[in-house]
């Protein structure tokens, strides 16, 4: 084929769940109910740390972070999703899209690094309590947060740049709700089995090496639970680490089912009811988790919502 015979993409239509129109309003007001709690949710965590000086704590300063990181989460993605849920077109720009795939990738990855840091944080607390002051001080905190932003942006920069730069002649329908690598990389001309080959070995590597660091920190966690004398010291340490277990769990295990198992056995659709869950479904119910286990984040979200504050009695 001559050069004057290829035509270049300029946009994409992402078909999303096809279905007739009524199926697309019921879905439409299905996901936007759940990025409105989501949105609500997660900066009433944010306010009650900001307002509650008793939650000043590098445990609730990370929280807020996460919190702060699941709005950009949810955003990167739901609002052109709800567009094209009453869009005839359901086209997204070129450049649009590989924004998208760059910050869905990118805020992936720090919400990774971010629950490493959580799990530090819990394992401090818990192995080294008499440390945990001196250890885990608001400067480190900062450090490990910046940190977690820094590699997260710039992990995907360059395989992301470079997939960018791949010849896209068409056609350009990509089955997914958002602009994910598989579905982009086999719109393209060229076959480039390097590139896909690194991005999914370096999705993987991450996922994996974090995930076993948050099992480890876990596990000597446990050990250390375990030890501790009194059923209500047991309690008390397990109540603080669960609601951040039942978080890793339902992040990474959609995840490992999406970048790290083999993808033939899922189809497409199950391809993006598994990336709805992990992209829009868990942000919403991290702040309910997070706070339903948690007397303090109780009290403040109570002063958040109601105005009223809760004097907590010794």
């Amino acid at each position: 084929m001559n050069n004057s015979e290829i035509s270049t993409v300029t946009q994409f239509v992402l078909l999303g769940f096809p279905g007739p129109w009524k199926m697309q309003i019921i879905l439409f007001s299905m996901i936007l109910l759940v990025y409105v709690l989501t949105l609500t949710g997660n900066m009433a965590i944010i306010c009650a740390v900001r307002w509650d000086h008793r939650l000043h704590t590098p445990m609730y300063m990370l929280l807020a972070n996460f919190s702060f990181l699941e709005i950009w989460y949810v955003t990167c993605t739901v609002p052109n999703m709800l567009v094209n849920f009453l869009s005839k077109t359901k086209t997204i720009s070129f450049s649009g899209c590989f924004i998208q795939f760059y910050f869905f990738f990118s805020l992936g990855t720090t919400e990774c690094f971010f629950l490493c840091v959580m799990a530090y944080d819990r394992y401090l607390a818990i192995c080294l309590p008499l440390h945990y002051p001196f250890i885990m001080t608001g400067q480190l905190c900062g450090i490990l947060v910046s940190l977690c932003w820094l590699i997260g942006f710039l992990g995907y920069l360059i395989p992301i740049f470079f997939i960018s730069q791949l010849p896209f002649c068409g056609p350009n329908i990509i089955d997914h709700f958002l602009c994910d690598v598989d579905p982009l990389m086999a719109l393209s001309c060229a076959s480039t089995p390097i590139i896909e080959h690194v991005f999914h070995s370096m999705s993987s590597l991450i996922i994996i090496l974090t995930f076993l660091y948050i099992l480890g920190s876990y596990i000597l966690v446990l050990r250390a639970v375990l030890q501790v004398p009194s059923s209500a010291g047991r309690q008390k340490a397990f109540s603080t680490c669960g609601s951040h277990l039942v978080v890793v769990s339902l992040f990474y295990g959609t995840i490992m089912v999406m970048y790290v198992s083999p993808p033939s056995g899922n189809t497409a659709f199950m391809h993006k009811v598994i990336t709805l869950i992990y992209s829009v479904v868990t942000p919403v119910l991290n702040p309910v988790i997070y706070s339903l286990r948690n007397k303090d984040m109780k009290y403040a979200l109570y002063y958040v919502f109601c105005g009223i504050r809760v004097i907590q009695s010794s």
